[in-house]
């Protein structure tokens, strides 16, 4: 049933990322891009705190921490950026369908408890980083006009790039 839910929610990005490649009209703007970016790292933000206030395991909390501390402070650069380049997030498709599947996984996770919440917690993290790994390289980054946002958005994925290897190991650790 998790996987299931995970596998729904990078189906739903990749067709929203898969169209807006297909259709060069669709393509996100910079407006749209910034809130897709903003709008995953607060997701994440939010199953970190959820993990924080259920999970008991060491290892699952430290990552939770990690989720919660560097997603904030990448969201923190992204606010900041958009205040100088005087830009409005513009919310789209891509990122209701990103919290959409949040809320699904958020609402599933509450049900579990001990060792069943701390593997489908880092399950979905492993899931989750995957797929925003490569909307990340594949449609945002090379669809940022703004150079700015562009290493902006850089940088974030070479932080998220190692979340996923974090939750990698976390994830061969719990199984």
């Amino acid at each position: 049933m998790h996987r299931m839910i995970v596998l729904a929610a990078a189906v739903v990005l990749g067709l929203g990322l898969f169209v807006a490649r297909a259709a060069p009209a669709a393509k996100p703007t910079d407006p749209q891009i910034a809130h897709i970016a903003y709008t995953a790292d607060q997701l994440d933000i939010e199953a970190g705190k959820q993990a924080l206030d259920k999970s008991k395991n060491a290892d699952v909390r430290n990552f939770a921490q990690r989720m919660v501390a560097d997603h904030s402070s990448v969201n923190d650069q992204a606010l900041a950026l958009v205040k100088k380049l005087n830009v409005t997030p513009e919310d789209n498709p891509t990122s209701q369908s990103l919290t959409q599947a949040a809320d699904a996984e958020r609402k599933k996770l509450a049900s579990l408890d001990g060792a069943a919440f701390d593997k489908a917690y880092i399950d979905n993290e492993v899931a989750y980083h995957k797929t925003v790994n490569e909307a990340l390289s594949k449609t945002l980054i090379p669809d940022a006009q703004n150079a700015e946002l562009k290493s902006l958005l850089e940088k974030g994925l070479k932080l998220f790039e190692s979340h996923q290897q974090h939750a990698e190991t976390l994830a061969t650790q719990l199984h």
